[in-house]
């Protein structure tokens, strides 16, 4: 075999590695639904291994994405299967490690919040899919904001607060409502209209580099003296927190906004008509 028939064979193969990454990514949380159901017989190391599945989930999720565009095999099967992987990892895993967890106590009403966090991240996926195509229509890139809380971000979350939790010995959870609460709020943003921004378009200016570092410095700091699944832990829920709270202080700008480009489409649309009306007109 010689040096051309290599690169053909490897060249064939480049197309799979997505797809298997992607694939890694559904393991983990099928892996973390066993553990998850094997949790039910008491023991809680269970939901140890169930939890960290889901972590291990997100870092394959991130990184399919980058894998198909070093290897130039972005396909419309890549992102169907990226979403269907991403509803078993990020939406029917951490729904039922956090029934197991904390919800089984309330009963029905465990059983309807997990089943809200299911359906409502089944929901932001089909969404999220539609706003990809309508994209790809109209020739943009990415966009800048994301609208509704991402899948992993909710799902990452719910599996640090049970590994943040089960560091304690003998941790036994005495909130089950408050979690319910805390599950139904985070279905609720992923299917809102909160804008939750896209890290891939922070400009690259001085005052973004300073900030970036003061915030790894934190964070750092923050891990030193907690623990790393704590720092963690608050990097997601700040940034959970942090689309609701730019909506409040941002609500009466990006509303301006959206009037200005209402108007601006309005006023393009009428100068089409007259236009075609001026058509109709000439001889």
């Amino acid at each position: 075999m010689n040096k051309n028939d290599e690169r053909y064979g490897i060249a064939k193969l480049l197309p799979a590695l997505p797809t298997l990454v992607t694939l890694s990514s559904l393991f983990c949380g099928f892996y973390s639904m066993i553990q998850s159901a094997l949790a039910a017989s008491g023991d809680e190391v269970h939901l140890t291994k169930a939890a960290m599945a889901i972590f291990f989930a997100m870092i394959f999720d991130g990184l399919d994405g980058r894998v198909a565009r070093l290897t130039r095999t972005q396909s419309a099967f890549g992102v169907q299967i990226d979403s269907l992987a991403d509803l078993v990892s990020f939406g029917a895993a951490p729904a039922l490690l956090v029934y197991e967890w904390a919800l089984a106590p309330i009963g029905i009403f465990g059983i309807i919040a997990a089943f809200l966090f299911l359906a409502c991240g089944a929901l932001r996926l089909a969404r999220f899919n539609v706003l990809a195509d309508k994209q790809k229509e109209n020739e943009q890139g990415s966009l800048h904001y994301f609208i509704g809380l991402p899948i992993p971000a909710p799902a990452g979350l719910l599996a640090l607060l049970v590994l943040v939790h089960q560091q304690e010995p003998g941790a036994v959870v005495h909130d089950s409502t408050g979690v319910a609460a805390c599950v139904v709020v985070l279905a609720y943003l992923m299917v809102s209209n909160v804008r939750y921004r896209n890290f891939k378009h922070v400009p690259k200016v001085p005052l973004t580099w300073a900030l970036s570092l003061t915030l790894a410095l934190a964070f750092s700091v923050l891990a030193l003296v907690t623990s790393f699944w704590f720092m963690v832990l608050s990097v997601l829920a700040a940034y959970t927190v942090m689309g609701p709270t730019e909506e409040l202080l941002l609500f009466k700008h990006r509303r301006e906004c959206n009037d200005d480009d209402t108007l601006s489409d309005i006023q393009s649309m009428q100068m089409t008509d007259s236009g075609r009306n001026k058509e109709k007109l000439e001889p």
